[in-house]
């Protein structure tokens, strides 16, 4: 009987191991705040003009505020677009290719757009994890010559100035609103609407990180829920007063507590 109790304890043991081991391994590439392996390539032109817009919706990404720190994302980091806003380090793997600059410099970088299958020679399609970085943030790697370097990777919190950022598209019956410059973990997974005489409205992504919902709110001061990949949710309250015309941007005083 004692034998078998303790055969039974270190099953126990060996399970909550394994379970422990498939929680870490179920961690998704584009959420690993530990450093995993990929490769990086770069587009857009010398003054990464053709980063502009992209599959977040982000527009001009200096009138945005991301400039041209940014990256697009393979499939398997790009999560249907719920990964756009998120930050990554990346660090070129100096004992994997000889167009490394030496001394291990790193770049944080923002996802602003998908490097869709058949991109960069089949480094964007799946499962490949792949970020297309922008000329000027991929030469702080590597010597551009180097085409294709393999990288080491993971995700940051980010860094914005200013608060969280709503544009207001639509019409009268539609809400369609661009969320951006968030901070912390920077993607957006869920967001809410209210009107200042109305009940929270789910909202649903539409592409990107544009977000909408049918309500008529005109007239109203608008607040909004939003929460992020991690989890973590906050509340702007009244965002927008309730003079707020479309195609108009808002912003929240601050993006403190992502």
């Amino acid at each position: 009987m004692e034998a078998f109790k303790k055969l039974a304890v270190l099953l126990k043991a060996l399970m909550l191991m394994f379970f422990r081991a498939t929680l870490v391994d179920a961690v998704q590439p584009w959420a690993t705040t530990s450093w995993g392996n990929a490769h990086a390539t770069f587009y857009g032109g010398n003054d990464a003009s053709g980063t502009m817009g992209g599959a977040c919706g982000y527009g001009n990404l200096y009138s945005r505020g991301y400039g041209t720190a940014t990256t697009a994302l393979s499939n398997g980091l790009f999560n249907n677009g719920l990964t756009c806003g998120a930050c990554f380090t990346l660090v070129c793997k100096l004992d994997g290719s000889r167009w490394c600059y030496s001394g291990g410099k790193q770049i944080t970088v923002t996802a602003t757009n998908a490097c869709p299958p058949g991109s960069e020679g089949g480094w964007c399609d799946p499962p490949r994890l792949h970020f297309d970085l922008s000329y000027p943030m991929f030469q702080k790697l590597a010597q551009p010559v180097g085409g294709v370097i393999p990288v080491r990777y993971k995700r940051v919190p980010c860094v914005k100035q200013g608060g969280i950022r709503m544009s207001l598209y639509g019409n009268p019956w539609f809400d369609y609103v661009l969320v951006h410059n968030v901070a912390g973990g920077g993607d957006v997974a869920a967001v809410s609407i209210k009107g200042s005489k109305t009940n929270w409205v789910v909202m649903h992504q539409n592409w990107g990180q544009y977000w909408s919902a049918s309500s008529y709110l005109v007239g109203q001061a608008l607040s909004f829920k939003v929460t992020l990949g991690n989890g973590k949710s906050i509340v702007f309250w009244d965002i927008a007063p309730k003079n707020w015309q479309f195609g108009q941007t808002y912003e929240a005083d601050n993006n403190q507590n992502f």
